[in-house]
C-alpha cells in the first residue's frame, strides 16, 4: 500500500539529518512505495557499471534515494525548512500549504 507524502516531484528541499544533512535541491523522482525520495546532488553514490550498446561502461556517479522523513520542504517566502499542511481553497481545491507562513506551496 502507497502512503500518502506532502513532498512531489519538484519541490525545493532541505536535508534535515543523515551524511547529507544541510543540502538543499530539487526532487526528481519521488518513490511513494518506499517512503523516499530522490533529490538533486544529495546523496551521491557511485555506480560501477559494464559497457552496454547504449553507453559506455565506466563509474557513474548519480543520485541514491533518502528517506522523506529526512528531508524538509523549504517555504517559499524565507526559504526555511517547514511542515506541510492543507487548505482547501474557495474553488474546493485542496492545496498544499507551509506551516511557518502559511504561504500555499502548489502552483
Amino acid at each position: 500500500m502507497a502512503n500518502k507524502l506532502k513532498i512531489k516531484k519538484g519541490d525545493r528541499v532541505k536535508v534535515i539529518t543523515g551524511g547529507s544533512k544541510g543540502k538543499v535541491g530539487d526532487v526528481l523522482r519521488v518513490l511513494p512505495k518506499e517512503n523516499r525520495v530522490v533529490v538533486s546532488g544529495v546523496n551521491m553514490i557511485k555506480r560501477h557499471t559494464k559497457p552496454s550498446r547504449a553507453e559506455a561502461g565506466g563509474i557513474i556517479e548519480r543520485e541514491a534515494t533518502i528517506h522523506v522523513s529526512n528531508v524538509a520542504l523549504l517555504d517559499p517566502k524565507s526559504d526555511k525548512p517547514t511542515k506541510v499542511g492543507f487548505r482547501f481553497l474557495e474553488d474546493g481545491r485542496k492545496v498544499r500549504i507551509a506551516r511557518a507562513s502559511g504561504e500555499t506551496i502548489d502552483r
